[in-house]
């Protein structure tokens, strides 16, 4: 069985805290935080604000994920009681030894994401550190995307990387993932699956959370 991190990107922001206390009361592991500014990606999303307005509503802990440049300007303003992850792009950091300890002396487990194009060998000088690996298996920036099935290699590869050294992290996906593949998915050492539309669009999201999780 995988854990599960809706993503809010993906929810009715006109009622987001009865969304999020809707598959709260279901069962999901974290609620996943999608920040975008606009500059790494394309898109704007929302800020620590929005984030910080579901404290007292959201029942587990945030999984945040930072689409952005140079996110060490940012860490501190998404560390709460709540925060669990905070997720970094390796693209995105000019020196993401730095940027880890960051995260850690905020409080925080640190994740370092790696785009489609990325080769997932660029984090073999820091697995000792990363606390979650998370995999984007569509273009970071944009929802509804269709998965790229080619992710799953880069699955495999920190899957079987961590088994042969015992290094200890989490290895997370994200884009695409829904009850049609997430068996397969969950199937390549997959540990976290984020999943926005596939829930808060689901007409039965309970069904929806019950198949991606396994």
């Amino acid at each position: 069985m995988a854990k599960i991190a809706p993503s809010i990107l993906a929810a009715d922001f006109a009622r987001l805290g009865d969304d999020v206390k809707d598959v709260c009361d279901i069962g999901i592991d974290y609620l996943h935080i999608d920040v975008m500014d606009g500059m790494f990606v394309p898109n704007i999303s929302f800020g620590s604000s929005v984030m910080k307005s579901l404290n007292g509503i959201a029942t587990v802990p945030y999984d945040v994920h930072l689409m952005i440049e140079e996110p060490d300007r940012y860490i501190g303003d998404f560390v709460t009681d709540n925060t669990e992850f905070i997720t970094v792009h390796y693209e995105a950091c000019s020196d993401l030894a730095a940027t880890i300890r960051h995260i850690h002396e905020a409080g925080c487990r640190a994740g370092v994401s790696i785009k489609p194009a990325t080769a997932p060998e660029v984090l073999d000088d820091y697995l000792d550190e990363i606390d979650m690996i998370l995999v984007m298996s569509v273009e970071p920036g944009f929802g509804g995307q269709k998965f790229m099935p080619e992710s799953l290699d880069k699955i495999k590869y920190f899957d079987a990387t961590r088994k042969e050294t015992d290094v200890d992290y989490l290895i997370e996906i994200d884009g695409g993932v829904g009850p049609a593949n997430a068996e397969t998915v969950r199937e390549t050492g997959t540990d976290v699956i984020v999943a926005g539309s596939a829930v808060f669009k689901a007409a039965d999201r309970a069904s929806a959370i019950a198949a991606i999780k396994g």
